[in-house]
């Protein structure tokens, strides 16, 4: 089917979705997560084809991203059934006002209609986008990467059958057979089919969607986040910290790319990363380091794009300030607006710096990894939008939702 072709179907699709009850929509999301696990052999089977035509031309990180196991198409259906567990947005009264001249106006959520995603090589989103979607009511066309194309199409094959299964539209979830650039241009530019555009992905796509697209669009998760250790932080609890989000997973968006260190602990603090991070590991982490870190420790020195890159691998920017005043302003300097995180005992630091840095999600003591749907109660995310408008922070139900005005009267005229 053609990309036209799936927007007139999606199209179609919408008022059939929008006119699901809660019930309705719980017990398909019930069927369609049972039938993910039902074809597990056939997804790893498609996984394993994604696998090795994208072995050598992507990094063994980004293959991390890419790999399916049972385990983890598990954990994609229990994210399903977390989605279906929370509270239908659709109707859900967001204000109620009664006028002196007896009107009552109800500000009340709504549903987008068809929301179109591109993204790139992570086959977890297909569930999670598609799930999110309906659960909102919302049809989905999802448009997702060449190098795991045979995985989400088998996702989605799966997704449907528990569709039909439910007497729902199969086109409730689309997926765009045409993996090149030309159908990314046409969702960017599908005025009257798609009513909110969202790319998932690198730097480079989230911008081509932002500069080109006609349709509205949310900037999501490009995210080179910091780590700020401030001198009165418990050293000890800072070194798992960065650890933890530098290491656990570094090809996601909520990874840890720049330590930043007061001088005054650096000298002692600096050491205990550096061994943390290298010694013993399978996959030791490359340091990148400022002039008064390089005095103190390893790594290959600094220069102008160093703090502006996300690394998504096992790297390591590190900047020495002086003191937290400088720490946030080089936070801004070169933030993408998407995680900080300041380790310290002094609290009044710590109001300074959530007053002081411009980010979707401001830590205290804690690691940047749990910018996330799940750990944020939503069930899965979208995204991590970094913009303002609409919606910023992970992108759940609600942020899949619109509203409008409903006005009763009793012959008001004005």
């Amino acid at each position: 089917m053609t990309t036209a072709e799936i927007f007139e179907k999606a199209v179609e699709a919408k008022s059939q979705v929008k006119s699901l009850t809660e019930a309705e929509k719980n017990k398909a999301i019930e069927v369609m997560a049972k039938a993910l696990v039902d074809n597990t052999a056939v997804i790893l089977a498609e996984n394993k084809l994604d696998i090795e035509a994208a072995r050598g031309t992507i990094s063994d990180v980004m293959l991390d991203r890419l790999a399916l196991s049972e385990e983890r198409i598990k954990a994609m259906a229990q994210g399903m059934l977390d989605v279906k567990n929370l509270p239908d947005p659709n109707g859900k009264i967001l204000n109620h006002i009664e006028r002196p001249n007896g009107l009552i106006i109800e500000k009340t959520a709504v549903p987008m209609g068809v929301i179109g995603i591109i993204y790139e090589s992570r086959p977890n989103v297909t569930s999670d986008a598609a799930v999110l979607c309906f659960k909102s009511s919302n049809v989905c066309i999802l448009r997702g990467g060449k190098e795991a194309y045979r995985t989400s199409k088998a996702i989605v094959n799966a997704l449907r059958q528990g569709l039909e299964n439910s007497g729902v539209t199969p086109y409730a979830i689309n997926l765009i057979d045409d993996t090149t650039r030309q159908s990314a241009t046409e969702m960017m530019t599908a005025k009257g089919y798609i009513d909110l555009l969202i790319p998932r992905g690198g730097k480079g796509l989230i911008k081509a969607c932002v500069e080109n697209a006609t349709v509205p669009c949310v900037e999501t998760g490009t995210g080179i986040c910091h780590i700020y250790v401030e001198k009165t932080a418990d050293l000890t609890k800072a070194v798992e910290i960065v650890n933890n989000a530098k290491t656990s997973r570094p090809s996601v968006c909520n990874a840890c790319e720049v330590c930043v260190v007061d001088e005054e602990i650096a000298a002692e603090f600096l050491p205990m990363l550096y061994r943390r991070l290298t010694e013993g590991r399978e996959n030791p982490v490359k340091f990148i380091v400022d002039e008064k870190a390089a005095k103190i420790i390893d790594g290959e020195k600094a220069t102008e794009d160093s703090f502006d890159t996300e690394y998504l691998d096992y790297i390591l920017a590190v900047k020495v300030v002086a003191d937290t005043k400088e720490a946030t302003e080089h936070i801004l300097k070169h933030s993408t607006h998407h995680s900080e995180a300041i380790v310290t005992e002094d609290m009044a630091k710590a109001e300074y710096f959530i007053n002081n840095t411009d980010s979707a999600a401001v830590y205290v003591n804690a690691s940047t990894r749990f910018t996330d749907g799940g750990e944020f109660g939503l069930g899965c995310e979208m995204g991590i939008s970094t913009q303002k408008m609409h919606a910023r922070g992970p992108m759940g139900l609600e942020e899949m939702m619109t509203y409008h005005y409903v006005i009763k009267g009793n012959g008001q005229v004005r």
